[in-house]
């Protein structure tokens, strides 16, 4: 059951002093052999501190009766900012307690709408899609957003306070988009910039222009011009990507992308700046050299992969219509050992969640896992969307 509180929800919207964002926590991992003790959420020199037994569990649902939600990242005080594409709806989410060591509770967390993105035009795979959540939030209560408008894509802003969502700023416009491959995904980095993720729109050829921002990853400042160091002094990060739908960073500070392919293979990429990731010229591995290698490789009915979070020394990948959430340990560069989780007994078809979205650690260091059964693709339960707490 959904549960929706009223505007006095919003008068607990706490601002603490410690920055957040997706991208910029670091956390640090004692891995035992067995299981000796769920997530803490201890924090040491503004580290989160964690245990992982290396078998992701479900320990709660946060929420239920969502729209297709896409985007999740969170405030300091450890509330979700959750987007739904299709409603233009901005959430704020309490999580639900629990009390760890793997046991389970039937309790919610509560669930504010604290306002809209008026400019969302839904259809397709179009819509409001990522959130960041600025990493001076304590001080400037920023948040951004990737939207879809009738117009074009664009990065915008507005103001989370007591009183909701504030008026929206265009942060980056002109981003072209269209009903399928809008990318969508944003994360502050380590280094306090915004990584954007966007898709080719079904125009193949646009990933191939170096001044096209459709299929590319971009890195801008938060007020929405090309980030210093930039490898071609405009936006671009990194090119030729057919839709890119997850970001996220190693504890050595390497950017790792999720990205859909087409009929032949999806790809994790470790992502180098200036690097050509080659389509529609190669899809999965191979062709000439100029174009850089994918280090992981899925059949589309495994993955089409969409949320990348690490969490544990793993990268956590959520996989859409391979209905499972992907494991894969992370060293030196290199991925190993994909494993995947929630896939039911038998045919895919049989995934215990369905399809699912979006995968992001949480200040906890537990992970939130989003469905995406609403979304005109999936087959949805009474419960859909639904947002799922893991214990990694």
């Amino acid at each position: 059951m959904r549960r929706l509180a009223g505007a006095a929800g919003l008068a607990a919207l706490a601002v603490l002093a410690a920055g957040c964002g997706q991208g910029g926590n670091v956390s640090e991992v004692d891995v035992s052999g067995t299981a000796t003790a769920a997530p803490t959420g201890s924090v040491v020199d503004g580290k989160v501190i964690f245990t992982i037994d290396g078998v992701p569990d479900v320990v709660a649902t946060v929420a239920s009766g969502l729209a297709t939600p896409w985007g999740i990242d969170f405030l300091p005080d450890g509330r979700g900012v959750v987007t739904e594409r299709d409603s233009g709806r901005v959430l704020l989410v309490t999580p639900p307690a629990v009390a760890g060591n793997g046991e389970t509770t039937e309790d919610e967390g509560e669930v504010v709408e604290v306002g809209t993105i008026p400019e969302t035009a839904p259809g397709g795979e179009a819509g409001l899609l990522g959130v960041a959540v600025s990493p001076a939030f304590a001080s400037d209560h920023l948040v951004y957003f990737y939207v879809c408008t009738d117009d074009d894509n664009r990065v915008v802003r507005a103001t989370l306070t007591a009183d909701g969502l504030g008026p929206v700023e265009p942060v980056l416009t002109g981003i072209p988009n269209g009903r399928i491959h809008d990318g969508g995904r944003l994360a502050f980095g380590p280094d306090g910039f915004l990584y954007v993720s966007t898709g080719e729109t079904g125009d193949e050829e646009l990933a191939r222009d170096r001044k096209s921002y459709a299929g590319k990853i971009l890195r801008i400042t938060a007020d929405g011009q090309p980030a210093p160091g930039n490898p071609f002094g405009d936006a671009v990060w990194s090119w030729g990507h057919r839709n890119v739908q997850g970001l996220a960073w190693d504890d050595e500070g390497l950017l790792w992308a999720s990205e859909f392919g087409d009929a032949e293979a999806d790809e994790l990429n470790r992502i180098v700046p200036g690097e050509d990731y080659g389509w529609p010229v190669v899809e999965g591995t191979g062709g000439p050299a100029k174009y850089a290698q994918p280090l992981l490789t899925w059949s589309p009915d495994e993955a089409s992969p969409s949320g990348l979070a690490y969490a544990g020394g793993y990268l956590w990948m959520a996989a859409l219509n391979g209905e499972r959430l992907w494991r894969i340990k992370v060293a030196d560069g290199q991925v190993s050992d994909p494993t995947a989780y929630f896939t039911g007994e038998g045919a895919k078809a049989a995934g215990e969640y369905g399809r699912l979205r979006t995968v992001v650690r949480a200040p906890d260091g537990r992970l939130w896992l989003s469905t995406s059964n609403e979304d005109g693709r999936g087959e949805p339960g009474p419960d859909d969307d639904r947002i799922l707490l893991i214990e990694p």
